[in-house]
């Protein structure tokens, strides 16, 4: 990897660490409450908050759990109490979906999403701390996952009522998260259990979201009315399938996903900005024209990758300069780089941290 490529990719690090990063320890977060906003204006400023939600804090304490230094490290410890004292649901161990201004219950849905979210970040967090409750809360809520929402044909359920009465049927994208999340859990516990359910999770997705055509992963399962591919969600699935080769190797979705990527490359990437659409219908018209900074980021790991490292350059160097500003970021730009959304949520660092992680191993491993 060239010089000014690797000085690009310290220089987003520093972007998170030094600016984004504090600006959630302090502005961004309710210290009262121990929750992080919602969301922050592009001048830092807290907005209103009509709810908080446990996925949020995850991502918060994911981030920080990850981030270097004592502060990222005492913060972490500060949102996994938040997650545990508002979200958790002690009497039936679910997780509520969210809270109120105040934090009292307003959702309590259990939702795969917000679940696969509590156990990577508990695993994270117990892989820094070694903080019994997190290990407890990672192996409980992985037991009521295969408990609630597995279902008698592999999949799983997107979202169950608090009584546990199926809301919403079998999704890509909570899939993808959990996925996400076992493989985060067997890096600290169970690594032969994890590995079979991991597997498992991808021959599912494969019969049940793999299109034969386009090679992609379609958002819901083949056939349903309206069914759209995310052009973001094809490279973070090959980001993940590609992290435990062990885990993957010789199965159909692996197989599948380098053609699917760059199938979703060549459909959903404009070549003079490399913005990344939102989303393509399966025949690879642009469904949703918007560009979302999370999709620029996988967009990124999948670059890095595949060993792109001139595609990568002109990528970063766009993305450095269309989506980041000195207090932060943009959200969503429109393709002509006006912006779409004003706000910064607390969401969007999980994105940040993962790309740049995937950046940084890209240069170590070139570095041996």
């Amino acid at each position: 990897m060239p010089h000014a490529l690797a000085d690009t990719v310290h220089a987003l690090r520093r972007h998170l660490d030094d600016v984004v990063l504090p600006q959630w320890r302090q502005a961004g977060f309710n210290a009262v409450l121990g929750l992080p906003h919602e969301a922050i204006s592009q001048e830092g400023v807290p907005l209103p908050d009509e709810r908080y939600r446990a996925m949020a804090c995850a991502r918060q304490l994911y981030v920080h759990a990850r981030a270097p230094g004592q502060a990222a490290a005492a913060h972490a410890t500060l949102l996994f109490d938040g997650l545990l004292r508002h979200f958790h649901d002690t009497a039936s161990g679910n997780w509520r979906f969210s809270v109120d201004a105040e934090a009292r219950p307003l959702d309590t849905t259990q939702d795969l999403y917000t679940y696969a979210f509590v156990i990577f970040a508990s695993a994270v967090y117990f892989g820094r701390t070694r903080d019994p409750r997190a290990r407890k809360a990672m192996l409980s809520t992985t037991q009521a996952v295969e408990a609630r929402f597995r279902r008698p044909d592999g999949g799983y359920d997107a979202a169950l009522s608090a009584a546990g009465v199926a809301l919403r049927g079998p999704e890509q994208n909570p899939v993808m998260h959990l996925t996400e999340a076992y493989l985060a859990a067997a890096r600290v516990a169970e690594p032969a259990w994890f590995a079979q359910k991991l597997r498992d999770i991808a021959d599912d997705v494969a019969g049940r979201h793999l299109d034969a055509r386009t090679q992609c992963i379609a958002e819901l399962p083949l056939g349903t009315a309206g069914n759209r591919i995310e052009p973001g969600h094809q490279f973070e699935w090959m980001a993940l399938l590609q992290s435990a080769p062990q885990v993957y190797d010789g199965l159909s979705l692996t197989l599948a996903m380098p053609r699917g990527s760059l199938w979703a490359r060549g459909q959903g990437v404009d070549g003079s900005t490399a913005g990344v659409c939102a989303a393509l219908d399966p025949a690879g018209q642009v469904r949703d024209p918007l560009q979302r900074i999370w999709a620029q980021t996988e967009y990124a790991r999948y670059l890095a990758l595949v060993g792109d490292y001139p595609a990568l350059a002109g990528q970063l160097a766009q993305f450095r300069a269309r989506f980041l500003h000195d207090t932060g970021w943009r959200e969503v730009l429109r393709p002509d780089g006006e912006l779409a959304r004003a706000d910064m949520p607390a969401t969007t660092p999980y994105h940040l941290s993962t790309c740049y992680e995937a950046l940084e191993n890209v240069l170590e491993t070139l570095a041996k």
